[in-house]
């Protein structure tokens, strides 16, 4: 049928408007159930139904339909009938946005999708739809505007009960009673919304569309990203129908704790980039301190209000809000533990536990700490409700490690600077104990000690332009930097055993070579044995008998990453509370490593003892056998060697019991020991030494390694001809050669 003139009227009724129809007068019989309308420049298809009142020649409209059609009043419209092609465009699934029609009739009542869903389709079934269509609808006697955003077509399998059809885009569709309609709140709506027909987009995941996990540059934090994902946002992505099926409460707070430089904020920082949530609000603790007395908890409500109100207007429809607190043991100390305070510390963490989880609780937040002192910290922030999720953020392993390297090397590589001969696994494995930022400090050192080399030194500091193009950062800049720029705060100070060992480990004889094999064993129990995670060991023996080069020597072979020496010439003056903090935190950093090894050197001088009075330190004492029983966290092992000349002391103090095993080392108490330790040592020639074993043989000896060491040198600083008998006095002034006393080994 060709096209008709006709003029375009407003709706005669208000019920009329609300069938989302275009009216034409009952004499008007030659038009089908659809029409297109086509104005000056497009057309729309509309459904066409019949009403006494309306004059012969014109179409009616509602407001809606001339605002979508852009029609005016009185405008000529050219009307065709317009016929449906069933197999290809019925409406399988069509996503319409909605809002309340008139500000002044807003509401916070919930609606329940599905049954606005299926009124809809009763409404409006067998009626024409297109993409952008406005239409007013009245569910529940309130009206609201709607928009049809997006229309799925199905194959015409569906017809005949099969649902597994095709889904395609379509413009124009017709609305049939098996088709699924999905409602999407406009995006400044408040408008509450509740049921399964509910928009798509709050059951879309919580992640950003275009996040991709590659990028987020963290590396070596893999498992401890997967698990704060699992407990904090598994809640999110799913959709809150099922949520709030299951009575299922958001997790409200994170608490990211672990050493300086391993990655806290950064986490922080990609969680908030990675959730489609508000920018995060990220404060640093000590910024929330005002003088002013009140002001302090105004700042922390004045982080609250944004979701407050939001709740108030959305309820569960609510955007998530996200608070990061830096150094948040700045603000929540434990309450009361501040003498003489004012008290302003105890009302902020009052006010924070209230806004996370007081009577008012909010849904709509997530709160995540950081920290390097969780032991600071108020408990009561840390049950469930609160900042429940506890997560150690710790040193990477060598897999960890990898990643960082590569992270920061990736751009060098992308450019051809990095030389060919830089194996980042090489590097991973020298680089035991360094944090992420201390991995970043060794990749900018290594950066620069490559620059330094194109830099001409002359009277003005210049680059060499000729060669600068040519820059690489190779292998040797890296191990440069390694040696001397970078070094871990967690790990072994090389230093502090070297000079332990600085005259190596004198084999002179068998009680020496079993002392290493033991604690070899020791270490290799320490690597392998998952059911010992805690390996101690007690070195006694005489003074000067070599136990604390022996100590040093068991644990540098070990080469595990975290070595520390527990030293009483690192406490002098120390009171006993500030030593029994210095013993605590070596052992608390020895925690944070894999595998550790703690050298306690010295015990009775740690202990304060002398034999006169008797006097020692009982709260050392304590605290060192609560420390030497205590079992490492999982997953980390801990070998501790101890070294002490009074071994009767600790027996009496019940410390022996403390150590897994004891391992005696004797002095050097024959003549053909005393003969090794000087032909290994080569300080005298073979014709001397040859002299002193005969001088000893027959004797009864009794010295100590370290005191041979100090004798021997004492004679060879005299005349090449007296060198033997200067020792061998020197021997017998000692009361080492010769002597009557008993001699227990």
């Amino acid at each position: 049928m060709a096209g008709r003139t006709m003029h375009a009227a407003r709706c005669p009724t208000d019920e009329l408007s609300l069938t989302n129809c275009a009216v034409v007068s009952e004499k008007e019989q030659q038009f089908d159930q659809h029409v297109t309308v086509r104005n000056l420049t497009h057309k729309y298809v509309f459904t066409v139904k019949t009403h006494p009142s309306v004059v012969q020649g014109t179409i009616a409209f509602s407001l809606p339909q001339r605002k979508w059609a852009g029609l005016s009043i009185g405008q000529e419209v050219e009307v065709t009938n317009y016929k449906f092609d069933k197999s290809k465009q019925c409406v399988s699934t069509m996503t319409v946005e909605i809002d309340f029609l008139q500000k002044k009739s807003v509401d916070s009542n919930p609606y329940d999708s599905d049954k606005m869903a299926a009124e809809f389709i009763q409404h409006f079934n067998n009626q024409a739809f297109s993409i952008g269509q406005q239409l007013v609808f009245n569910f529940c006697d309130k009206l609201f505007g709607l928009l049809i955003k997006d229309i799925e077509a199905m194959d015409p399998s569906i017809l005949k009960g099969d649902h597994a059809g095709k889904k395609q885009k379509i413009e124009i569709a017709l609305l049939l009673g098996n088709s699924q309609v999905i409602f999407e709140k406009a995006e400044s709506s408040s408008l509450t919304l509740l049921g399964k027909a509910k928009t798509r987009e709050s059951r879309q995941s919580i992640i950003s569309p275009d996040w991709n996990f590659e990028r987020m540059g963290i590396g070596g934090l893999d498992k401890e990203f997967s698990d704060i994902f699992r407990r904090a946002f598994a809640s999110r992505v799913f959709p809150p129908d099922i949520v709030e099926q299951m009575g299922c409460k958001h997790v409200k707070g994170i608490l990211l704790f672990g050493p300086p430089g391993c990655g806290k904020t950064l986490m922080a920082r990609q969680i908030g980039k990675m959730l489609k949530a508000r920018e995060p609000k990220i404060v640093n603790g000590p910024e929330i301190l005002n003088k002013y007395v009140g002001e302090s908890e105004a700042n922390i409500r004045k982080l609250f209000a944004d979701a407050e109100d939001e709740q108030k207007r959305l309820g569960a429809n609510s955007g998530l809000h996200i608070i990061i607190f830096d150094e948040i043991d700045a603000i929540c100390k434990q309450r009361g533990s501040m003498a003489g305070s004012t008290g302003v510390h105890d009302t902020v963490v009052n006010q924070l536990l209230s806004k996370i989880d007081g009577v008012e609780q909010l849904n709509n937040i997530l709160v995540i700490g950081m920290t390097n002192r969780p032991d600071l910290i108020d408990e009561a922030l840390m049950r469930p409700g609160r900042l429940e999720v506890k997560m150690e953020i710790g040193l990477p392993d060598e897999k960890g490690r990898v990643q960082i390297l590569n992270i920061h090397t990736a751009k060098m590589r992308q450019f051809n600077l990095l030389a060919g001969d830089v194996d980042v696994k090489e590097l991973a494995v020298e680089t035991k104990n360094y944090s992420g930022a201390e991995l970043e400090g060794l990749v900018r050192a290594a950066q620069s000690t490559a620059m330094n080399r194109h830099i001409k030194a002359s009277a003005t500091v210049e680059v060499d332009m000729e060669t600068a193009e040519k820059l690489q950062v190779h292998r040797h800049d890296f191990l440069a930097s390694l040696n001397n720029d970078i070094k871990p705060a967690f790990g072994t100070n090389q230093e502090d055993y070297a000079s332990y060992i600085m005259n190596g480990i004198i084999r002179w004889g068998d009680p020496v070579s079993a002392a290493l094999e033991d604690g070899e064993l020791l270490v290799q129990q320490t690597k392998n044995s998952d059911r010992t995670p805690l390996v101690s060991v007690l070195l006694e023996g005489p003074p000067n008998s070599g136990k604390t080069a022996l100590a040093a020597k068991i644990s540098e072979d070990s080469q595990f990453p975290f070595i520390k020496i527990c030293s009483p010439d690192k406490m002098i003056g120390h009171s006993e509370i500030a030593k029994c903090q210095a013993i605590k935190k070596i052992f608390e950093d020895a925690y944070k490593s894999q595998l550790s090894c703690v050298v306690v050197d010295d015990i009775e001088r740690l202990l304060d003892y002398v034999p006169i009075g008797p006097r020692f330190s009982n709260l050392v004492l304590q605290a060192l056998l609560v420390l030497l029983k205590k079992t490492p966290p999982k997953g980390r092992k801990l070998l501790i060697i101890g070294t002490t000349s009074r071994k009767d002391v600790l027996q009496e103090m019940e410390m022996l019991d403390a150590f897994s095993t004891t391992i005696h080392i004797p002095n050097i108490s024959r003549g053909e020991q005393l003969v090794e330790a000087l032909e290994l040592l080569g300080s005298f020639q073979e014709k001397e030494r040859a002299s002193i074993a005969k001088a000893v043989k027959g004797q009864n000896l009794w010295i100590g390694i370290k005191k041979l060491l100090m004798l021997i040198e004492m004679a060879v600083q005299m005349d090449p001809d007296y060198r033997v008998t200067k020792f061998l006095s020197l021997l017998r002034d000692e009361g080492a050669l010769g002597s009557d006393k008993v001699m227990s080994i």
